[in-house]
């Protein structure tokens, strides 16, 4: 993918997002989604060429984008992304923290390096590109800042590490409204529920079942009678994003199709 700077801006007031985890799944669909609400988008994820449908999706659609190799949880990367973002799009004020791993196991299987890679991409990730980012949002006075969640922040059978570094964000997410909250900057997280992405496919592999069983037996247990589409977070990205939502802070929003415990 060339690293050649987009096209100059369209207005000075455009905002600037960054989403990390952006390749693919509910980062692509965020990425796709706030572009179509005018805002320039730094597509972020560990290998800036798998971003290449997410930013051609933007690029075709009239948008702003730019491809980003990161790995969110290196400091160095982390500044490094950030710095680009400001060189090439601007200041980013709108960070969306999605990106995201998988290393499910019941507690007597986890590994210590399964358990610490959860964390430190999930976790660590969150801290590292908040605080980066949260420097241009100060001196804006103005932000907005997504964390990713889940329903298995409630807690899930074999996702010790996941679950608790989901409820951790959650945490993280009421902790940064507190503090950012005074320079204008709200922080909101959102907890998806069952969503069909490539990700849940995996778990599907891991139990033996074929994607399409798991989700129509998911399916089932959903009130509304289906399960999730990442375009259904990115709907709630597009309003906790909004200037609209400059009342709504420290919020965890359930995206899960029914009433979550």
């Amino acid at each position: 993918m060339s690293d050649a700077p987009p096209a100059p801006l369209p207005h000075v007031h455009q905002r600037v997002a960054i989403i990390t985890g952006a390749a693919r799944g509910i980062g692509a669909a965020i990425a796709i989604r706030l572009a179509a609400d005018g805002m320039a988008v730094a597509a972020v994820d560990l290998d800036a060429d798998a971003t290449e449908a997410t930013v051609s999706a933007i690029l075709a659609g009239g948008g702003t984008a730019i491809a980003i190799g990161a790995d969110v949880s290196d400091a160095g990367d982390v500044q490094r992304a950030v710095e680009r973002t400001v060189s090439t799009l601007g200041a980013p004020t709108v960070l969306v923290n999605n990106a995201g791993i998988l290393r499910d196991n019941l507690l007597f299987k986890l590994s210590e390096d399964d358990w610490d890679a959860v964390m430190s991409v999930h976790l660590r990730g969150a801290f590292l590109l908040s605080r980066e980012v949260q420097k241009h949002q100060v001196a804006a006075r103005w932000g907005r800042i997504v964390n990713l969640s889940s329903t298995s922040a409630l807690g899930n059978r074999g996702q010790a590490n996941y679950s608790a570094a989901k409820a951790g964000i959650q945490g993280f997410t009421k902790t940064l409204a507190i503090e950012l909250g005074p320079f204008n900057i709200t922080v909101n997280a959102i907890a998806p529920g069952f969503i069909a992405t490539d990700m849940l496919r995996e778990t599907a592999e891991r139990l033996g079942v074929t994607f399409d069983a798991f989700l129509e037996g998911a399916a089932r247990q959903i009130p509304v009678g289906r399960v999730g589409q990442p375009d259904d977070v990115a709907a709630a990205a597009s309003f906790f994003c909004s200037e609209q939502a400059g009342f709504v802070s420290g919020q965890v929003l359930y995206v899960a199709g029914g009433p979550q415990d």
